[in-house]
């Protein structure tokens, strides 16, 4: 530790002036500030203004804990303060993607130029606290370099994407691998924020935006809140955008064509910061900025963003902090829950597109055929945006998820996000409605540690089971319930099931020697004629199963005593009643 802060005071060339000028404003908008000078700057800040204070919340992986800038009129720092407070609470996060360095300069600006005009901006901060994450990635931010964003223009050096044990942390954020991502829902559950700013810049294809927005889609945030994301909160973010001249447009979201044809809404699940963010009803916005604009067009866009959200704050508020409380109100009543999604090709928003024209050149490499965006033919034309979705799979919650105590790690992250639970008190017996996973694909490829599952189908049987003392009900009619459900239901597309939590039970543990089983199976169709007979159908109907003994064997198996209760049982229970 000594070494790596050494290393860091070294490297702090701009000094912090009586100015308070950032180190992308001394360098004429080309570099940004290391972690310590970043810190240095927020430190200034919090000895001259007494709005300003820095709080930590846990450890990141780097071993440096993750700071929190509180701005705050009343000095609010603890969670019973700021909920007594009845303020709005906006969370700004910075530096998921250390590269993407954008949002760390317009941070430090935005802060500075807060307190010193603060007179003017009373009104505003005697209703809203603000939260900056100068760096949630520390471990990215300090291993800093000039090379590894070749699509990009600009800064100078800035930090590596993946954290100190190469996670992309905005894949993090349900199956929380990282110290970081446990400490910053410990600070997300602290704040329970209303509105959620994640800063980031863009890949993919060139055209004229210099901003793209991405907020939560409508139709999985759901209810009014959708609804007012959609009908008050984006239309206003789009058009004070494009009154500050930084032209913006939804999230480009084209691969493999480029988005003269129009594209399809982007849908922030779970693993991304803003899907997690909507789990718990808070307005989220991604902001990308185009990587090919220059770090000061990018970095300008970014404050301008703040600004705008910021006024958006100061005249809805109350009506944003009355219609999260109705939210959850509604929420924790639900009984029915979309949990994956699936976009309506049939409908579309017609979206005026600022492009260039596509052409296709001999390339000097391989001589072929290569794409070149032509800049000397810009237009401006009407496309397609597909941005309505419909639910594809629908859940009917219990009243109960039953876990028992042994699944740690899943019980652990449902503590850290404020889940309520009840531990039963004494060995008993309960009827169950249990899942059987009956098919499930697996990625070839490792991401981001896991080999995730996707295509999951279960089938439901009641029984009748024996729980021990310890283990966890979690009642579905609280406010976090979205949360549970889409964490716990293994069909869910980020479920812990599809994150690999439960591959323990997808291994069989006991099995037979087929000239000792043979025996049996011959005394087993015997007692179960019915067994018998569901076989020759399925031989009949399956030439593999009819030509190997071996697979008769193992279709009697499974369907004998002897089989095993927990193979292919997903080990978390539902109790309806």
């Amino acid at each position: 530790m000594k070494i790596v802060f050494s290393f860091l005071l070294i490297s702090t060339v701009f000094s912090i002036n009586a100015q308070l000028l950032t180190r992308y404003e001394q360098s004429g908008y080309k570099e940004t500030a290391t972690y310590e000078e970043a810190m240095s700057f927020y430190r200034a800040l919090d000895e001259q203004y007494d709005e300003v204070s820095i709080v930590t919340h846990g450890q990141t992986d780097i071993g440096i804990p993750l700071n929190v800038v509180l701005i705050s009129t009343g000095g609010e720092k603890t969670p019973e303060a700021i909920e007594k407070s009845g303020k709005a609470v906006w969370l700004i996060n910075n530096a998921i993607h250390p590269g993407e360095s954008d949002g760390v300069s317009a941070s430090l600006m935005f802060a500075r130029d807060l307190m010193k005009n603060k007179k003017k901006n009373k009104k505003v901060l005697d209703k809203v606290i603000i939260a900056i994450i100068p760096f949630y990635n520390i471990g990215g931010a300090l291993n800093r370099n000039g090379t590894t964003r070749v699509n990009q223009n600009g800064p100078v050096e800035y930090g590596f994407r993946g954290n100190a044990r190469h996670y992309d942390l905005n894949r993090d954020f349900i199956k929380s691998d990282t110290r970081n991502s446990r400490s910053f829902q410990e600070l997300f559950q602290v704040y329970d924020p209303d509105m959620f700013l994640d800063t980031h810049v863009s890949n993919g294809a060139d055209y004229q935006h210099i901003m793209m927005l991405l907020g939560t889609q409508k139709d999985k945030l759901g209810g009014k809140l959708g609804e007012y994301v959609t009908d008050v909160f984006m239309p206003y973010a789009f058009e004070n955008m494009e009154k500050k001249g930084f032209s913006p447009v939804p999230y480009v979201n084209a691969w493999g064509h480029t988005p003269d044809k129009g594209w399809t809404e982007f849908v922030d699940w779970p693993r991304y910061s803003t899907g997690y963010a909507a789990l718990f009803h808070t307005v989220g916005l991604m902001s990308e900025t185009h990587m090919l604009k220059t770090y000061q067009q990018r970095v300008e866009s970014t404050y301008g963003l703040m600004q705008i959200m910021l006024e958006f704050l100061e005249g809805h508020s109350d009506e944003l902090i009355d219609l999260r409380e109705e939210t959850k109100l509604t929420a924790a009543k639900q009984k029915d829950f979309e949990v994956s999604w699936a976009v309506d090709t049939s409908r579309y928003t017609p979206l005026m597109f600022k492009g260039y024209e596509p052409t296709y050149i001999e390339s000097d490499i391989s001589g072929l055929k290569r794409l070149k965006y032509d800049h000397s033919q810009p237009f401006t034309k009407e496309v397609k945006y597909k941005n309505q979705y419909v639910a594809n799979k629908t859940i009917k919650a219990p009243k109960y998820y039953l876990i028992p105590q042994q699944w740690t790690d899943v019980i652990e992250l449902l503590e850290l996000n404020q889940v309520e639970m009840v531990r039963l008190r004494q060995d008993t017996t309960i009827a169950v409605e249990s899942y059987y996973i009956d098919d499930y694909q697996t990625s070839r490829s490792p991401y981001e540690g896991h080999y995730m599952h996707s295509k999951v189908k279960v089938s439901t049987t009641s029984q009748t089971l024996n729980f021990r003392a310890g283990d966890v009900l979690v009642p579905v009619s609280q406010w976090r319930n979205r949360y549970i459900v889409e964490t716990l239901e293994p069909e869910a597309p980020d479920s812990f099931f599809a994150w690999n939590f439960f591959d323990a039970i997808l291994q069989q543990k006991e099995h037979f020697s087929s000239y000792v089983f043979e025996d049996y199976a011959v005394e087993l169709l015997e007692e179960n004629p019915e067994i018998k007979s569901e076989l020759e159908s399925a031989k009949q109907n399956d030439p593999d199963l009819a030509k190997s003994a071996y697979m008769q064997l193992e279709y009697i198996y499974q369907r004998s005593k002897h089989r095993e209760p927990e193979y292919l049982r997903y080990p978390v229970f539902r109790v309806m009643d």
